[in-house]
């Protein structure tokens, strides 16, 4: 990370900067810094053209980043860093913004973070030396923008929220410059910023204006890159824990997003039920504190429509790296235009959300937007006055962030009481070395111990150890243990929906036994770990003639299925294909396999409606498409339909199956993202390699049973139940599973056999974020029998 020794005192100095060592070099150059005078500071609109926030205009990637290298250049008050390479290859950069003076010591300030963070390492008199490390230190704000691409007005709010910190001589400001040192992401996702703004610009006069790109803006993930904070499969992702949290620790991470245009014109927290429960409640605490604050700042401002304790939950740690390492996270969600294009929005039609009426003043909505015109520009405003409102706090209050962070890590790291979780025993396994990886990169210590007794049960050398009393302790709790989501229905008993899903037990997920250990935790001395194999190495991967199917219409199933092949099987070759490729027909010609991945059954069918997207993107894959692809398998080809496009093919190609819980109402039967148990044919040859019992990730998922075929090819007995929920017993292993009966001995995997071919059936979805790794080989099998993933750990 580059520094500065600075001097506050001298106008203008020729100084040394030290950049970090790459992997080849350590460059050292010279950098002239100048005042931060507000006349030589340039404004945004001095490089790009246009103020942002107007209408209509979006910048490019190299312009923002061109528009931060010149505040580098012109402001002592910033420093600006290239922190690695996205997905796509584009810069992944970072401001820091604070006092000259400030700047000089980052390194010590750093230090100080640290050593708050685990208070282990203040040794004998902890509190006092505490004392006097808050009396010095600084609250660490990060500011992230841009993680959703399309809602492209925080990407843009964070170079005026920059100019004003570069620039500015008001009193807050200078305060803010003071008491914190800010982290600046201009955005998580660069790759997606050039992405909206190509489509935008093409579209741009069109009746297509301010509609989304017809790809994922991330390029594997799309939308579910802000699901990744606990997994940490994406680049974006490892670079921002890596080279930010884990180097900072800040106290405050201000996650800006824009949301809905016909709800509430700003969401702050606190955030609903439920709160995950390895949250310290010192985290509860801030984040309502801090986000009653700026809600009431910005009402007395003369802002409208904002909600607060509504909407969004704070339940997974996909979403909430901070949470579990000792900072508060504020999640800001301000409506949304037509990407940049202005949209008028009717009072009446505004609508309701979880907790609020933006109809009705409340205790959490007030005071009432009564509609009109809604532009970025005023996307713009609630953005950088929230954040001010925020760093104005984070400045007034430092002493108690600082406070409140030490007070996290030392309740962390105190040994745990008689009857309290000591710690996780985690069992050697097959996907031991991916799960500990994850762990460590979290700042998780992990023993291993050589062999040992622990609650009376002996286990083996190869076992790892995770102690309870560290800091970060409770981010591997909620990883270890099952989750249990509470049962919360509304006034009229229908269940309320999680903001995401309900579980995120990655042992479960990974298929890695883990036993908690409730007695003290006496271990020999550690034995340095030789490495922890994962399956290693591709075996023989037949041929390359397979396709994944991806629609118009991007589904973020598709992308992921794409990364799980390239990035953990890249012996498994494929070849997209979209709607007008299939509907050619002779497939057998071109593929073995093809893959459709999670998507719902009319998108998959029908894709845009007509009149939404440019002529040539409307349509699925019709009549043609479907024609086509039962030819396919007549001919001997394997069809494999993941999660909800199993009803896609149990509706087109009149399978002799029925889905138990398609339109059931949520009273009769929810499952919202939970790991289910089902039970193995282990003798078939999708089930080569798998264990009698496994897991199910299931959301919006069929449950499958044979039925008499009365009409049409085929017949029930050509139907191999491959995986089933268990008869007896409750399916759920972690999250919320409301309705167990009706899918109990009901089958969750089956493979049909249609002429020379076949269709095999996910009632799930066998490569869930990339983290369901239990269930891979059910996938690879289907669709390359033999190969072995190349998934290697550590």
């Amino acid at each position: 990370m580059r520094t500065r020794i600075l001097a506050a005192a001298m106008s203008s100095l020729i100084v040394l900067s030290i950049l970090p060592a790459t992997d080849s070099f350590c460059q050292v150059r010279p950098v002239v810094t100048r005042p931060a005078a507000s006349g030589a500071v340039p404004a945004p609109e001095e490089v790009l053209g246009f103020r942002p926030g107007d209408d209509r205009k979006l910048a490019s990637w190299n312009q923002i980043v061109s528009y931060f290298e010149k505040l580098d250049r012109e402001s002592d008050r910033v420093q600006f860093q290239t922190l690695g390479h996205t997905t796509m290859n584009a810069r992944f950069v970072m401001a820091t913004i604070s006092t000259p003076e400030n700047l000089a010591r980052l390194d010590e300030y750093r230090s100080i973070q640290d050593r708050l963070a685990d208070p282990r390492r203040l040794g004998a008199n902890r509190d006092a030396k505490a004392r006097r490390l808050i009396a010095r230190g600084k609250t660490i704000v990060l500011i992230t923008c841009g993680i959703h691409s399309s809602e492209v007005g925080s990407t843009l709010s964070s170079m005026l929220i920059a100019y004003r910190l570069a620039s500015s001589n008001e009193p807050e400001v200078q305060n803010i410059l003071r008491n914190t040192i800010i982290l600046l992401v201009p955005s998580l996702n660069p790759d997606g910023v050039d992405i909206v703004k190509n489509w935008y610009d093409k579209t741009l006069g069109t009746p297509y204006e301010g509609t989304e790109p017809p790809e994922l803006y991330h390029k594997y993930v799309g939308h579910d890159n802000n699901r990744d904070w606990y997994a940490f499969t994406q680049e974006e992702t490892r670079i921002t824990v890596d080279k930010i949290h884990n180097v900072w620790h800040p106290q405050i991470v201000h996650d800006i997003h824009q949301q809905g245009a016909f709800g509430s014109r700003l969401f702050l927290p606190p955030y609903m039920q439920p709160v995950e429960p390895n949250v310290p409640k010192q985290i509860v605490a801030g984040y309502t504190e801090l986000g009653n604050w700026m809600a009431a700042e910005l009402r007395a401002k003369g802002f409208q429509g904002i909600t607060t304790n509504s909407t969004y939950d704070a339940w997974t740690p996909a979403r909430a790296y901070s949470h579990y390492h000792g900072g508060v996270r504020i999640l800001s969600e301000t409506a949304s235009a037509r990407i940049a294009t202005p949209i008028s929005v009717n009072f009446e039609d505004l609508r309701s959300r979880e907790g609020y009426d933006p109809q009705k003043v409340s205790d959490k909505f007030g005071p009432l937007w009564r509609g009109g015109e809604w532009r970025l520009r005023d996307i713009t405003n609630y953005m950088t006055s929230g954040a001010f409102a925020l760093l104005d706090h984070a400045a007034k209050n430092r002493e108690a962030w600082l406070q409140r962070f030490y007070e996290v890590g030392k309740e962390a790291v105190r040994p745990r009481r008689r009857g309290e979780l000591n710690g996780f025993v985690i069992q050697p396994a097959k996907n031991l070395g991916p799960l500990l990886d994850i762990l460590e990169r979290a700042q998780v210590k992990i023993d291993f111990p050589g062999a040992f007794t622990a609650d009376g049960r002996r286990y083996p050398q190869g076992t790892a150890v995770v102690r309870l009393a560290q800091p970060y302790g409770s981010f591997a709790k909620a990883l270890l243990e099952p989750q249990h989501y509470p049962d919360l229905r509304d006034a009229s008993g229908h269940p309320l929906p999680p903001y995401d899903v309900t579980a995120h037990t990655l042992s479960l997920l990974m298929g890695v036994p883990v036993q908690p250990v409730y007695a003290p935790l006496v271990l020999p001395k550690a034995i340095p770990e030789e490495g922890v194999g994962g399956n290693g190495g591709c075996g023989d991967a037949p041929g390359g003639r397979r396709a994944i199917y991806r629609s118009h219409a991007p589904s973020m199933d598709e992308g992921w299925t794409r990364w799980v092949l390239e990035k953990q099987a890249p012996c498994i070759y494929y070849t997209s294909v979209i709607d007008a490729e299939l509907g050619k027909g002779d497939l057998k010609e071109r593929f073995d396999t093809i893959i459709i991945p999670d998507q719902a059954p009319r998108t998959i069918l029908n894709g845009y409606r007509a009149g939404s997207m440019p002529p040539e993107l409307i349509g699925g894959l019709g009549e043609n498409g479907v024609k086509a692809l039962r030819q396919f398998v007549e001919d001997g080809g394997t069809l494999v339909l993941l999660n909800r496009a199993s009803n896609f093919a149990i509706e087109q190609f009149k399978l002799p199956l029925r889905d138990v819980v398609v339109g059931l109402p949520r009273t009769d039967f929810y499952v919202p993202g939970s790991i289910l148990r089902i039970e193995i044919d282990t003798k078939n040859s999708i089930a080569k390699g798998m264990p009698r019992e496994s897991i199910a990730w299931a959301e919006d998922s069929p449950a499958f049973e044979i039925i008499p075929k009365s009409s049409g090819e085929g017949s029930p007995d050509q139907v191999h139940v491959v995986a089933w929920y268990p008869k007896d017993g409750d399916p759920l292993l972690s999250g919320w599973l409301l309705g167990a009966n009706r899918i109990k001995g009901k089958a969750a995997l089956v493979e049909v056999m249609i002429g020379k071919g076949r269709m095999i059936l996910f009632g799930f979805r066998p490569q869930y974020r990339a983290q369901s790794l239990a269930t891979y080989p059910l996938f690879f099998n289907s669709i390359a029998p033999g190969v072995r993933p190349n998934i290697t750990g550590r």
